[in-house]
């Protein structure tokens, strides 16, 4: 564990100037998975992390999301900050209501506390099963933590790795709110999107209608790597296949987000520009891309604004 706030060595600092996406965003669109890193000295790292990020304000963050064409954020709080929410809270407050979030609790966590989070904008807790990131939480500790949110609308957001998924169906099944998945249950891309242990992630997302998937993070999932290809910007192929089958199959339960400032990557830093060029491959139809990017996200952390949806 390192113990000052330098970042873990060997991981990538964000991509400092992003291009200027080809696509054109949607009105209203929404970055659904994002994150602010500090500043440490402001905010600390918890003690207990396992990895250290490069800072990542929230001033920054915000100029990306105007200079990709987002209209709002929701931002996760990461493991790096434990369950300390502070960064995540001040970003909220400082957005004038264009940011969401989805915290991280303790199963001590009182109503009083749960309150003042969905007041500031907290609308999700995240339950982290990613063994290089955490170490393991009691699974009666978890369901306790949901039970608490449950009478405020929120959900629970998972994050588990996809040869672990057999050993989570159940118990991620009877967690009595809405359940959100990272980064599809991050496939195997070198397997084929149609075979059985896809198509088992899939059965997942059937099982309950309140089951939510984000088609995001292609530059963590890829093998074939980030370059354009035919002169398109069009990189990250091989990860094309298992979003749009998500997209497809499940339109008003996809939500799509950059996942900036993208910690421990060490293979490549993408640029976020060519990530939301990757959009328009996996929502092949304007009706699906402004479900991914508008209607869904609006309609799960600003239900209050959906009404004015066109």
């Amino acid at each position: 564990m390192t113990t000052d706030f330098e970042r873990t060595p060997g991981w990538l600092d964000w991509y400092a100037g992003p291009s200027r996406p080809a696509y054109r965003l949607p009105e209203g669109a929404v970055d659904a998975h994002c994150h602010v890193f500090g500043p440490g000295e402001e905010f600390p790292y918890a003690p207990e992390r396992k990895y250290t990020p490069c800072d990542a304000s929230k001033e920054q963050l915000f100029a990306l999301r105007d200079h990709l064409g987002f209209t709002r954020n929701v931002i996760v709080q990461a493991t790096c900050h434990g369950a300390d929410n502070a960064a995540m809270l001040d970003a909220l407050r400082a957005s004038g209501g264009l940011a969401r979030g989805v915290a991280t609790l303790r199963p001590d966590v009182t109503d009083a506390e749960i309150r003042a989070l969905h007041e500031a904008g907290v609308r999700g807790v995240r339950f982290n099963f990613v063994k290089r990131l955490v170490d393991a939480a009691p699974q009666q500790d978890l369901r306790d933590i949901a039970e608490k949110i449950a009478p405020y609308g929120w959900h629970v957001v998972v994050y588990f790795e996809a040869a672990d998924l057999p050993g989570l169906r159940e118990f991620l099944l009877s967690i009595p709110v809405p359940l959100v998945v990272d980064h599809m249950g991050r496939p195997d891309v070198t397997k084929d999107p149609e075979g059985p242990e896809f198509e088992a992630f899939l059965d997942f997302l059937r099982a309950r209608p309140d089951i939510w998937c984000k088609v995001t993070c292609p530059e963590r999932l890829t093998v074939d790597g980030p370059p354009a290809l035919d002169g398109e910007r069009a990189a990250y192929r091989d990860v094309v296949p298992f979003a749009r089958r998500v997209v497809e199959e499940f339109p008003d339960r996809v939500l799509w987000g950059t996942d900036w400032p993208h910690p421990n990557l060490t293979g490549h830093m993408p640029d976020d520009g060519l990530l939301v060029d990757f959009v328009p491959h996996i929502a092949p139809t304007p009706e699906l891309r402004r479900r991914l990017l508008v209607d869904n996200p609006t309609r799960l952390y600003w239900p209050e604004a959906g009404r004015t949806l066109s």
